[in-house]
């Protein structure tokens, strides 16, 4: 049974902005190719919810690389999983720590 998939506004937004970046440094076609990565990646995170690591063992978040620039981490509440953030990987670390 496939879990329900929520996003938080940060993660809805980490989105826009990759999306707004792609499409303005490389094209239309660029970002619309991350896009369906994104979604196909999310499609098999909701029939398989703990194929990413615990990246933070405290609150039991988990995180995949989506393409080797973006990560996704996400967190499992019961039958649902919520998207916390898509994270550029050439940012500082510092900046994949959040709140839930």
């Amino acid at each position: 049974m496939a879990l329900k998939i929520f996003w938080n506004k940060r993660a809805i937004n980490n989105f826009d902005n990759i999306l707004f970046y792609l499409e303005q440094k490389f094209g239309l076609n660029t970002a619309k190719s991350f896009a369906k990565k994104v979604y196909k990646s999310i499609d098999h995170l909701s029939e398989f919810p703990e194929i990413g690591t615990i990246e933070n063992d405290e609150n039991q978040i988990r995180g995949f690389v989506i393409v080797k620039q973006v990560t996704i981490f996400y967190k499992v509440f019961g039958e649902q999983i919520t998207i916390l953030s898509l994270f550029d990987n050439r940012q500082n670390p510092k900046g994949k720590i959040f709140k839930i």
